[in-house]
């Protein structure tokens, strides 16, 4: 065993990681912002003297260019459309459900969606200091019956039955939004209202089936990402909720899936067995007609929603643009390419890579399962 101290361990390798993610980040802020040299020198002095914490203009960039980087999304060419709400003085829970409130109303925007970042505070050595539960800040709770069903989303049902526990009681309907929960480190967790408020929600109906409307089907209209981490310049940002705006197919799917909503059969038996001669297309038939109901709602709404042929286009443009700059694009092709028509679209046909960059947004453990009460 080496007995250098923990410089020669977990720790030590850590920290050395941290300082070279912020070096980088610097680096990068000084090429793309265009920064002086004094500028970056200093800032890498601080660095260099622990004393280096990012400004305001740095962890703009830093989340801008992990929403570039992530090779999950397809909506990256507006990137440096990102705002960033620096709001990473706030752990307390009450404060921290204020700001939530504030960045729905502003990324929802009346439907002229608005991709927001709101940055609470980082993790420190102890780790996270406050976490948001909800995998989204908008979502329909999932209620389990004694046969083994569910009652709206299935996706939900495990945090449904933890805002249960903390005493919520829902209406045990399809789409009943659910509470949003914040917990402070060393605190019981926080549990608040469902923010009915401040959701703009779309009723789906159909441009040609009239009955469309009488299924019930709503989605809401701006998908803020609650439950991921946002790492840059070496530093975790636990509870940094973020949205763009959604693809049709996005919604399409969650009401689709057999996990999810599974409404294909419900789709396919209104319109004929999916309008298809031919039995095995009554699926494909009933996804389309589906996604077409939430392209017209959405569109009639006045919400802002791309389709996923738009969507492909515009990620080629990204990634011709981050080329012509020497910046590899990183991609997951089960992510980038849309869940229809897939071959219809130019990036089925391109090779993509998944690289390992930072900054960027990752998963994290289930707050509920790890984080200390």
């Amino acid at each position: 065993m080496n007995g250098g101290g923990d410089e020669c361990g977990g720790e030590g390798a850590e920290r050395n990681a941290a300082e070279a993610e912020a070096r980088e980040l610097l680096e990068l802020c000084a090429v793309e912002k265009k920064w002086s040299i004094e500028r970056l020198e200093d800032r890498l002095a601080a660095l260099g003297e622990g004393t280096w914490v990012a400004d305001g203009e740095e962890l703009e960039h830093g989340a801008r260019v992990a929403w570039r980087n992530h090779a999950k999304c397809i909506g990256r060419l507006f990137w440096t459309s990102l705002e960033v709400r620096d709001r990473r003085d706030v752990d307390d829970p009450d404060e921290v459900h204020a700001a939530l409130l504030e960045h729905l109303d502003a990324a929802t925007n009346g439907g002229k969606v608005r991709p927001i970042i709101t940055i609470f505070a980082p993790a420190d050595a102890e780790g996270p200091r406050v976490r948001i539960w909800n995998r989204q800040l908008l979502g329909y709770a999932g209620y389990r019956q004694a046969d083994g069903t569910v009652i709206g989303d299935p996706a939900n049902t495990d945090f449904t039955d933890q805002v249960r526990a903390l005493g919520w009681s829902g209406a045990g309907g399809m789409f009943d939004l659910l509470p949003l929960v914040i917990q402070r480190r060393g605190e019981a967790p926080r549990l608040y209202a469902a923010p009915v408020g401040h959701a703009l929600e779309v009723p789906l109906r159909h441009p040609e089936f009239g009955w469309f409307g009488e299924l019930g089907l709503k989605w809401y209209a701006v998908p803020v990402i609650a439950d991921m981490v946002l790492r840059a310049g070496g530093v975790d940002y636990p509870a940094a909720p973020f949205n763009g705006w959604y693809m049709g197919t996005e919604v399409g799917r969650d009401l689709a899936d057999e996990s999810r909503y599974n409404q294909l059969p419900v789709i396919a038996a209104r319109t004929n067995g999916g309008r298809s001669s031919w039995p095995p297309l009554w699926k494909d038939w009933a996804l389309l007609e589906l996604n077409a109901a939430v392209l017209h709602s959405f569109a009639a709404a006045k919400v802002r929603l791309v389709d996923h042929h738009q969507a492909s286009v515009e990620f080629l443009e990204f990634a011709m643009r981050e080329g012509k700059l020497g910046r590899a694009v990183s991609a997951d092709w089960s992510w980038i390419v849309p869940p229809v028509s897939g071959s219809a679209t130019p990036v089925f046909h391109r090779r993509w890579q998944t690289l390992d960059v930072r900054p960027d947004y990752f998963s994290q453990e289930v707050a509920w399962e790890s984080f200390s009460g």
